[in-house]
């Protein structure tokens, strides 16, 4: 009897753990915290950390050359590329320009282009067809 009143307490002390937050109505945040990594500064420290340590093993005697040199040669892309989209993501990565280029892409294809009727895609000048929803332009049908 004492062995189900033992298996009931920690069932009990169990449930009662994790139901804890939901009682006391504890939430996870949704806002990124200024010390929490993102993405791209986590890839950076993981490239660096690995070339790191083969640096370690090649010195210490655990890799040979030509296996220091290889791994040595990947992992430096890998570093290369991950602090160049850490630097990108800091700086807005150009995202500005080439939003700006698609809104002139745009502006001029609703100046030259044939809306569609259907859904008000801008297709190319001369499009017989919508390239979105398939639909017959006018323009073409007309002509």
């Amino acid at each position: 009897m004492t062995l189900y009143a033992g298996v009931a307490l920690v069932a009990a002390a169990v449930v009662l753990f994790i139901l804890q937050p939901v009682v006391k109505g504890i939430h996870a945040s949704l806002d990124r915290d200024d010390d929490e990594l993102t993405e791209t500064e986590a890839r950076k420290r993981v490239a660096l950390l690995a070339l790191r340590d083969v640096e370690y093993d090649f010195l210490a005697g655990k890799l040979d050359e030509q296996d220091y040199r290889s791994l040595k040669s990947e992992l430096t892309a890998e570093a290369l590329a991950a602090l160049e989209a850490d630097e990108a993501s800091k700086s807005g990565g150009g995202s500005d320009e080439a939003l700006e280029a698609e809104i002139a892409r745009l502006r001029a294809g609703l100046k030259s282009g044939t809306p569609c009727p259907a859904c008000a895609y801008t297709n190319a000048d001369g499009s017989r067809f919508c390239s979105a929803c398939g639909h017959a332009l006018a323009a073409a049908v007309a002509g």
